[in-house]
């Protein structure tokens, strides 16, 4: 069953709190991502607090912002056959409106009244009196129709079984397609579906408790299944958890806690040794490193470029050791900067976040295939970088939180082939020896975890080291 149909309760009202209503709230982060790139889990909670939204109708805007967010590309086909119209030829504002308005009427219990009521009340004073007639018009007619109905309608549009997943599962085709070829690679590529659906189910919230500074029992929740220091947090909000508040634990996917672990526990810490974060922020990786460190006498070193997220770091580290350097370079100098330096070194690379969907949903609708090309020419930089910053015999890890293989083996087999003297460890066994029970790893150096397979993001790690 695929994700939209996992339904939420809603009695369809629209309770006015003190800015606003949850719909209000929803539709403004969805108009500020299309204007201006906001980030929705950046911008939403701010924008519930300003309206002074209750819990229920906090979880409401929550649902109605991500959810149509995640499902814009399926709600777009069905607009596009109710209105008899391409979607380019929609007005914008009248656009956003529409895809609120089906993401109630097709993913949630929202009497079909109400969400039409509601959305065209909504859309009075944001669009055009024309336009208001014509979302009433279109929103009726998707109303008419269950999803069900509507799911086989889309997909019989569909030129090929790759676009009607891509239509039916809301992800760009090129998406759908690279995902296809790194699960084929793995002998997976029944999965592929699996993995389409896992982007579009929200994640739970995972914590890490910092070693020596917390213990995964201050966190109200369940363990987590492959992390040894990770929790899933219990209902409520994570920020009221003292260990959480205090620094000591941080709010961590455990994908990122494994990709950090991989790092500092694939040998044993020598006295001394020096560490490196190359591209710390916003810092969760780099507080897990300096716990590791701490605990094993290693000294960590952060590294930023941007000042704000620099800050972050800054920030993220105080509960652990408030002295720690945190520097504000291009990490591309570093290696010239810093020769055969440290014992080891994360290189947590500048992706497309596309092993992120779940927890950035309007992140697949903004990148396009020219931004992985771009972004390959700076993380190969970056890794050579690493490499020549790094000591002989030294631990690097190449981390990315997407699963595209230019991304990812592409870049490590580029560096392998023209930087002297490296070469790859066994990483699936290094996380098979630190992970609580088995990974389901296929045969390889490296390591790809999955949101469908292992409840994480999808982080690529890849351990190197240099004679």
């Amino acid at each position: 069953m695929v994700a939209w149909h996992r339904l939420r309760r809603d009695r369809g009202e629209g309770v006015v709190s003190r800015g606003g209503t949850a719909r209000s709230v929803a539709l403004d982060v969805i108009v500020a991502t299309r204007e201006s790139d906001a980030y929705a889990n950046l911008l939403l909670p701010a924008r519930i607090l300003s309206a002074g939204l209750s819990s229920a109708d906090a979880g409401l805007a929550t649902e109605l912002a991500y959810g149509t967010l995640r499902m814009q590309g399926f709600y777009d086909r069905v607009i596009e056959l109710a209105a008899a119209r391409p979607v380019k030829d929609i007005d914008a504002a009248a656009l956003d409106v529409l895809r609120l308005g089906c993401h109630q009427l097709l993913s949630m219990r929202v009497a079909a009244h109400a969400a039409v009521g509601e959305t065209v009340e909504l859309a009075k004073g944001r669009v055009s009196r024309s336009a208001v007639g014509f979302v009433n018009g279109v929103l009726r007619t998707v109303s008419r129709t269950d999803v069900l109905e509507w799911r086989d309608r889309v997909i019989a549009t569909a030129r090929s079984g790759e676009e009607a997943l891509a239509f039916e599962h809301s992800h760009p085709l090129w998406v759908v397609r690279a995902i296809r070829q790194v699960l084929t690679a793995e002998g997976r590529e029944a999965e592929l579906e699996g993995a389409l659906v896992a982007d579009n189910v929200a994640p739970r919230i995972a914590a890490a408790a910092l070693p020596g500074f917390a213990s995964p029992i201050e966190i109200p929740g369940s363990r987590t299944e492959f992390s040894p220091v990770g929790v899933r947090v219990d209902a409520g909000d994570p920020a009221r958890v003292p260990a959480i508040k205090d620094g000591r634990a941080r709010v961590q996917d455990e994908g990122s806690q494994l990709a950090a672990l991989a790092l500092s526990r694939a040998r044993p810490v020598g006295e001394g040794e020096r560490w490196l974060d190359m591209c710390a922020g916003p810092g969760g990786k780099a507080a897990l490193l300096a716990a590791e460190a701490a605990s094993g006498g290693a000294t960590l070193t952060a590294n930023e470029v941007v000042p704000a997220r620099a800050g972050l770091v800054r920030n993220a580290l105080r509960a652990v050791d408030p002295t720690i350097t945190v520097l504000e370079q291009d990490g591309r100098m570093l290696g010239e900067e810093h020769p055969d330096t440290f014992d080891r070194i994360l290189l947590d690379a500048p992706c497309t976040g596309l092993g992120a969907l779940r927890r950035r949903p309007e992140a697949r609708w903004r990148k396009q295939p020219s931004d992985v090309a771009e972004l390959g020419a700076l993380q190969s930089a970056l890794l050579s970088s690493a490499v020549a910053a790094l000591r002989p015999g030294g631990l690097l890890a190449y981390v990315t939180c997407s699963p595209h293989a230019a991304e990812t083996k592409a870049i490590v087999a580029s560096a392998l082939r023209t930087i002297p003297g490296l070469s790859t460890v066994n990483t699936p066994a290094v996380l098979e020896s630190i992970a609580s029970h088995p990974l389901d790893l296929p045969p390889g150096e490296h390591v790809q975890l999955w949101p469908h397979r292992h409840g994480t993001d999808a982080m690529f790690i890849q351990l190197l080291t240099k004679a």
